[in-house]
C-alpha cells in the first residue's frame, strides 16, 4: 500500500478532543536507542571520515565511537532518568540483547519499556527476510525480558512497503515510524489497522548533532521550543511529545547537561505526563476513535 492508502488525511483541529488521564495536559515519551555496530560491516554512521574515502573495515574510530555510547554515555543518560523519574523506552537492536547485557539489566530494573529496533542496525529495505528479522527481533526480547514487544521502531525509521502488515501480523501493537502527527493514529494494513504513537526527528540528536552539526545546547533549546508549543496547542485536545537520544550522542560529556536541563524545565509543569510507548497506546485504545 501507499502512505496515503494506509492513512486517510485528517487535520488536528477538526478532531474530537481527548483528555490524558489525572488531568494531564500532554503526554512525554523518552526513547534511548541501543544499538549494536557490527565491526565486520560498513558503519551505520560516521564521525570521521577515512583519510583516502570509501568504506574500509575494520572502521576501528567509528565502531569506538558508537560503542562509547554503551559503555560509558547509556549510564550517564540512566542517571538523569533516575534523578528526575521518567520512565524510559528502550528502543533495541535484537543483537544488542545479548552484546550489553548489563543495559539489559539496568532497563529491566526499572521496568522500562523495550521496543524492537531492527535485529541489526541496518535499512530494513536491506534486510533479507524482514519478517524473520522482526519476528526474531521479538523473540530475543521476550527471552531476555519474559515479555513480547508492543511497539517497533525502524532503525533510521526505514520501512518497506510491506513493514506495518508485517509488524501487525507477528503481533506487535504499534510502530513509531510516520513521523506525521502530535496524536497517535490509525494505519491501515493487509490485516487489522496498527496504532502509530508520535516520534520525532525534529528533537532527535542524529538529526541535530550529525546531520545538522548544531552545538550541543542545540538540543536543550529546541526541545523547549517544542515543548511551549506542544503544551499551548494542548489547551483542548492532549498532545504528544517525544524526545530521542543515543548514547554515543547525548551521552558524551559536553552534551549530557543539556539532556538534564530538559527535565529540569519541564518537571516545573504539574500537568505533564511522562509516559511509555505502549502507556500512549493503552491510553489511545481507551479514549481514541476505534480502529478503521
Amino acid at each position: 500500500m501507499l502512505p496515503t492508502e494506509r492513512i486517510s488525511y485528517s487535520p488536528i483541529a477538526n478532531r474530537s478532543p481527548l483528555k490524558l488521564p489525572n488531568g494531564a495536559r500532554m503526554a512525554v515519551w523518552v526513547i534511548v536507542n541501543v544499538e549494536e555496530w557490527d565491526p565486520k560491516q560498513t558503519m551505520p554512521r560516521t564521525v570521521l571520515t577515512p583519510p583516502a574515502g570509501g568504506s574500509p573495515t575494520p572502521d576501528i574510530p567509528n565502531w569506538a565511537w558508537h560503542e562509547y555510547g554503551n559503555r560509558v554515555g547509556f549510564w550517564r543518560l540512566l542517571k538523569v532518568f533516575d534523578d528526575h523519574k521518567i520512565p524510559g523506552v528502550l528502543a533495541i537492536n535484537g543483537s544488542a540483547l545479548t552484546a550489553y547485557p548489563p543495559i539489559v539489566k539496568a532497563a529491566l530494573e526499572r521496568n522500562w519499556e523495550f521496543m524492537g529496533h531492527g535485529f541489526t542496525q541496518r535499512n530494513m529495505q536491506k534486510v533479507e527476510n524482514e519478517r524473520e528479522d522482526i519476528r526474531k527481533t521479538a523473540d530475543v526480547i521476550e527471552a531476555a525480558t519474559g515479555k513480547r514487544p508492543r511497539g517497533w521502531l525502524g532503525p533510521g525509521l526505514t520501512e518497506t512497503w510491506e513493514t506495518p502488515d508485517l509488524l501487525k501480523q507477528e503481533g506487535y501493537d504499534y510502530v513509531a515510524d510516520w513521523v506525521l502527527d502530535d496524536q497517535p493514529v490509525w494505519l491501515k494494513t493487509t490485516s487489522t489497522p496498527i496504532v502509530n504513537v508520535p516520534y520525532t526527528q525534529e528533537c532527535n540528536d542524529v538529526a541535530m548533532m550529525l546531520i545538522q552539526h548544531h552545538q550541543a545546547s542545540e538540543y536543550y533549546q529546541r526541545a523547549i521550543d517544542q515543548f511551549e508549543q506542544i503544551y499551548e496547542d494542548a489547551e483542548g485536545s492532549a498532545r504528544v511529545m517525544a524526545l530521542v537520544v543515543h548514547p554515543y550522542i547525548m551521552g558524551v560529556p559536553h552534551r549530557l547537561k543539556y539532556f538534564r536541563r530538559i527535565f529540569e524545565t519541564i518537571r516545573k509543569k504539574s500537568d505533564v505526563a511522562f509516559m511509555t510507548g505502549e502507556q500512549i497506546l493503552d491510553w489511545y485504545l481507551s479514549v481514541g476513535p476505534k480502529a478503521p
